[in-house]
Formats: C-alpha cells, structure tokens, sequence
C-alpha cells in the first residue's frame, strides 16, 4: 500500500482509521482501491466530474476519492450525524474550496433528489451491504438512473462466497481477529458492537452474496461488471451504465 496513503489517512482521520487498519487491514485497503479506481477513471477526461459517495463515514473513503483528482466534486451522503460530523471537522478544507458537500439524507432519499443522467460516479465502501436485500435493489435502480452514460459505480464492499462453508470459516477467521486485537487493546465495548454488527451484516435479509448481488447489476443494466482484489469476504466491484 502506497506510504504517502498511509501518512495521509492517519493524519487526517486519526484513531478510526488506526483502528479499524489494526481489525481489519482489508477495509483500509478497500477505500484505498476506490480511490484509486476513480483516479484512473478521472485520467480519461478533462471535465470535472460529478461524484456520489454513498455512507461516507467518517470520511475514511471521502479522503481517498478527494486524494484521487482535483477535478472532481463529491456529495458525501450519510443520515449517521454522528460520524459525518467527525468527517466535516476532518475533511473542511475540501469544503472550503468547494470540492465537497455533504448530505444527512438516507442514501435512497439523497439519490432520488438528483435528477436523471446527473452523475459521473457513485462510489461507496462498506456501505451496501449494511442495507436490506429490498432496500439495496432499489438504490442500485436509482443508481443506474443518475448516473450518466459511461458512469460508473465503484464499490469496496463485504461480498459473501458462495460456497457457504468457506465463507463460515472466513468469517470464523475474522472473527477470531477481532477478539484477538481488541481484547489486547482493552476494548471490549468495541469487540461487543463490531459482533453485534457482524450478525447483521450474515442475516438473511443483508447479506450480500457475489453471485445475487453481481446478477443485480446486470438486471439493472450495468455491464462491464467486476469484481476483483477479493481478501476473505471483501472485494472491490465496478461497474458501467451503457
């Protein structure tokens, strides 16, 4: 991983991004990956490009999409106060130039507000997979709607094997990690909310399956469909509006 990345992201987003690179490295890599994606995709034109992050956090992932081209503007969109005013005090800068701007709405809300063939890229990490089945359909069918022609969606996410038994001993793995980092860094009120989280994220309602999920995009319409860099149950996806 690319070490003026690495300085960037601890300066700026401090203690959670330290920690969350001590549970799990993967996630980091992730949102590193996105941007790095839209870095490529922004060396294609000269036009300022018009960005949707969905569930920007606390701007872990905004930092890298701001990182990857100064010719970009970024909705960050997420409805948790909380974290997304820990990414306004982190990220402000980009806000005073311009570059960024924030939303509080849900991420359905926020992509309904926009009008259609609006947008470059909508580009999210560990965002989707939080969402119900139900829900995420209707997203990725607003997502195909504002997204320009040659648009296109960048996802690092949590995408479940479809062998199920190698993704139970994944998860038995990760498991095992959180436990073993946070009970030496006495912090079992974190290992308590990442389990609690970890049983929503395996529910039958959300999780997020390669095959499902990737076949959803298609129906959808998108094409050149990919998913790639997979580390256990993560993976960057890409994918095309025709």
């Amino acid at each position: 991983m690319n070490e003026n990345y690495e300085a960037l992201f601890s300066g700026v987003i401090g203690h959670d991004y330290d920690m969350l690179n001590l549970i799990c490295p993967a996630a980091t890599k992730m949102s590193h990956l996105v941007g790095e994606t839209l870095k490529n995709y922004a060396a294609n034109t000269t036009e300022k490009l018009n960005i949707v992050e969905l569930g920007g956090g606390t701007g872990i992932t905004t930092l890298a999409l701001l990182n990857a081209s100064e010719n970009i503007e970024i909705l960050s969109v997420d409805n948790e106060a909380v974290m997304q005013n820990q990414a306004k005090k982190n990220l402000g800068k980009w806000v005073t130039a311009g570059q960024l701007t924030f939303s509080q709405n849900d991420a359905l809300t926020a992509l309904k507000s926009l009008p259609d063939e609006s947008v470059d890229v909508i580009a999210s990490a560990y965002t989707l997979h939080n969402f119900l089945n139900t829900y995420r359909a209707d997203v990725l069918t607003e997502s195909f709607r504002v997204l320009k022609s040659g648009g296109k969606v960048i996802n690092g996410d949590r995408y479940a094997l479809d062998d199920i038994s190698q993704h139970t001993r994944t998860i038995q793995d990760e498991v095992a990690i959180y436990f073993r980092v946070l009970i030496a860094e006495n912090k079992l009120d974190l290992l308590e909310h990442w389990i609690i989280h970890l049983f929503g994220d395996e529910s039958e309602n959300h999780i997020m399956r390669e095959s499902i999920a990737l076949q959803q995009l298609q129906d959808e319409g998108f094409f050149d469909i990919h998913l790639k860099h997979r580390v256990g149950v993560n993976a960057l996806m890409t994918a095309v509006k025709p």
